[in-house]
């Protein structure tokens, strides 16, 4: 005979702890609605070109000046888990596409809000997410038939699509310059790069020519408080906040050959605790003859190359320097990895590990100015007037840190929308008109639809117009 109590002697099981908060079934549903409509209303008014710009303080006493949604979710504090689920939303459109970060999530937060009448009618919640999923299917149609085709090349066509996503951001005001700097940005690192094709048929090649834009890693945003926006630029090359290593080092070259290091130009020391013991005076003297001689065979295997700039990631040895300047040989240490790529890309050159190992096809030779400059307080290295470099830097300036984190932000989003045209040249009508096609489309389309799966079809119809209405107010 079954017990429905507890065994004797047993006290009741806790799993959860004593404060956890459960909600289970509608009223689960319910809040969850209700989280993900106060985070679009945090965001709501920020969408559109007449858009407020948010001032929020951050965990280390900071200011953040913005209004790109996803900055402004990633400082709020939130722990209701479907909040965190649209703050993880807006995250991945930032990360995927750039661009939209807002009407994701305001997108996002309608469709929740229109599912509500459902679930009130005890409408099953898998039955929602079958007719939105029927929506979604019908929207992507209807988004393929509206749109057109871009030509890369076609750089009126060009300005005017970046000018829509730059025109609803801060650095609106100097439009013309952040989508030229965009633009050339993202034209500058693209790059064909052939994969290998699954089915060769006969008009092909067997290798297919795909985009390769790589924003992050090779076109670097140098920020540089003082002057004005308006000096803003993107380099044919590269630059980095470096001196070189001694005074008497040329700090201006036409042409260039360029040699990278990824190894240190000094004597070698110890991994760990290193004791010699001497018995003789002489082996000391011995000791630093071989030290002085291991670094001028390093450096006269570099010297053999005539080279004329030298860039480390490592150090230089006092004595390398003096060799280097003697041989009238620029040089630079500690240069970070990251740099040194962009280097080695803009100028043609390859990154070498051992000094004995260089070759001369490994000298770099593109670049064809080279040229030490001062800015505010800081010595700044620039490598200009690259042959196809295929890397750049950017220089931003303005008049305060959050200032220039704000045109950062703007100029990274108007860079990754290029990016997407680059690797999908297709444009959809802006300015809420897709929405409203979407949202007409559906509804045809829903009228031929029976049963239960009708209503949440529809209501996705109804969701779509939050945008245009948004951009309205």
């Amino acid at each position: 005979m079954a017990s429905n109590g507890p065994m004797p002697g047993m006290g009741q099981v806790m799993v959860l702890n004593s404060k956890t908060q459960r909600t289970t079934g509608r009223q689960a549903q319910l809040g969850n609605i209700s989280a993900a409509r106060a985070v679009a209303d945090i965001i709501r008014s920020t969408l559109g070109p007449r858009s407020m710009l948010k001032m929020l303080l951050d965990p280390m006493g900071g200011i953040v000046i913005t209004n790109d949604g996803n900055c402004i979710l990633r400082e709020v504090d939130v722990s209701h888990p479907t909040a965190k689920s649209m703050i993880e939303l807006s995250r991945a459109q930032d990360e995927e596409v750039g661009d939209g970060t807002t009407s994701v999530i305001i997108l996002a937060g309608e469709m929740l809000i229109n599912a509500e009448p459902f679930v009130r009618t005890n409408v099953h919640p898998t039955v929602i997410v079958r007719g939105y999923n029927y929506a979604l299917q019908e929207a992507l149609e209807i988004c393929e038939k509206l749109a057109l085709v871009v030509d890369v090349r076609d750089t009126d066509r060009m300005k005017s699509l970046v000018q829509s996503c730059i025109g609803t951001k801060f650095s609106s005001r100097w439009n013309d310059i952040m989508i030229d700097m965009a633009l050339k940005a993202v034209l500058t690192v693209a790059r064909a790069t052939h994969t290998p094709t699954s089915l060769p048929s006969v008009h092909t090649d067997v290798y297919s020519q795909k985009m390769e834009v790589d924003i992050k890693r090779y076109a670097k945003v140098e920020k540089i408080p003082g002057g004005e926006i308006s000096d803003c630029t993107v380099l044919s090359g590269v630059m980095f906040n470096k001196d070189v290593t001694h005074s008497k080092m040329r700090r201006r070259i036409e042409n260039p050959r360029i040699l990278l290091l990824d190894t240190p130009l000094e004597y070698k020391k110890g991994e760990s605790q290193t004791n010699v013991e001497i018995t003789d005076e002489e082996d000391w003297n011995t000791l630093l003859k071989m030290e002085e001689e291991y670094v001028e065979n390093m450096c006269m295997e570099i010297i053999a190359f005539k080279p004329d700039i030298v860039i480390t990631e490592k150090g230089v040895s006092d004595l390398a320097q003096h060799y280097f300047a003697k041989a009238n040989i620029t040089a630079f240490r500690r240069l970070r990895k990251t740099d040194n790529n962009r280097v080695a890309r803009a100028t043609g050159a390859t990154i070498v590990s051992r000094t004995d190992e260089i070759r001369e096809e490994d000298i770099g030779t593109g670049c064809g100015l080279f040229e030490m400059r001062k800015i505010g307080e800081e010595y700044f290295a620039f490598f200009e007037e690259c042959k196809d470099p295929k890397a750049c830097s950017i220089i931003l300036r303005g008049g305060s840190k959050d200032v220039l984190n704000e045109i950062e932000r703007n100029l990274t989003d108007a860079m990754q929308v290029v990016r997407n045209v680059v690797f999908d040249p297709r444009l959809l009508p802006g300015g809420g008109a897709t929405e409203m096609a979407v949202s007409m489309g559906l509804r045809k389309a829903g009228l031929k639809l029976e049963g239960v799966q009708q209503g949440p079809f529809l209501a996705v119809g109804e969701a779509m117009e939050v945008i245009p209405r948004t951009l309205a107010q």
